[in-house]
């Protein structure tokens, strides 16, 4: 069985964890002694020791350094609309997973949400750290708050998930700078943000002949973007 994996502040030759991961160490039954393995979020990652386990702390010791899970030619952003419930959990969880450097959370004029608490944004935080954590990647996405959609600004193209549209992601697609991707809420976005967007450079793509749920859509638009970075 794989060592467990622990996020760090930084790789140091000596590691300290607080309560709650300790408290995590315990339900796993770790002992002193027992290999496991830190990473640090932006993308290294080494072998450590556990030497001291207690209630309140841990400390692990540096092992040798490990060579990072691949991460796509340029880094992905995934700008997404504020969605009710456990959505925005379950697509920073995807997001994670396939490869996002960057999850932007977005107000636009449909969104099921106008904003969201400090709670809410550090438990999707806490999400994309445990999905970092399962899914072997050595890079765990940032998660902004929200910001209204006129604000956006990016770096490279910017993919608009948008039905109807006639372009296709690959067409468009060349890894040469970094890229954003963008979906809508349950109610999409309006004509008028779709072209405020497209006059700044950004390029509406199609999903295929499908309306897709608003959480569906950007694992789709993720999924199909990364599998041509590989």
């Amino acid at each position: 069985m794989a060592p467990h994996r622990v996020r760090v502040a930084a790789l140091a030759p000596e590691m300290a964890l607080g309560p709650r991961e300790a408290r995590h160490l315990h339900v796993l039954r770790l002992r002193e002694g027992d290999p496991l393995r830190v990473f640090d979020g932006r993308g290294a990652e080494a072998e450590a020791t556990l030497t001291l386990l207690d209630d309140l702390r841990a400390v692990l010791t540096l092992g040798e350094r490990l060579n990072g899970t691949a991460e796509t030619p340029q880094p992905v952003t995934l700008a997404v609309a504020l969605l009710k419930g456990d959505k925005l959990a379950d697509v920073v969880r995807a997001a994670t997973e396939l490869g996002a450097a960057r999850v932007q959370l977005l107000v636009t004029r449909h969104a099921d949400a106008r904003e969201i608490g400090t709670q809410k944004l550090l438990r999707l935080r806490r999400v994309a750290e445990e999905a970092s954590k399962q899914s072997r990647r050595t890079v765990t996405p940032e998660v902004l708050a929200p910001l209204p959609l006129a604000d956006l600004s990016w770096e490279g193209t910017l993919f608009v998930a948008q039905p109807g549209a006639a372009a296709r992601l690959t067409d468009h697609l060349t890894w040469n700078a970094p890229v954003t991707v963008l979906t809508g809420p349950e109610g999409g976005l309006s004509e008028a943000e779709v072209a405020g967007l497209t006059a700044k450079g950004a390029v509406a793509v199609t999903l295929g002949p499908r309306i897709l749920r608003a959480e569906t859509a950007p694992v789709a638009l993720l999924g199909a973007l990364v599998a041509t970075g590989v």
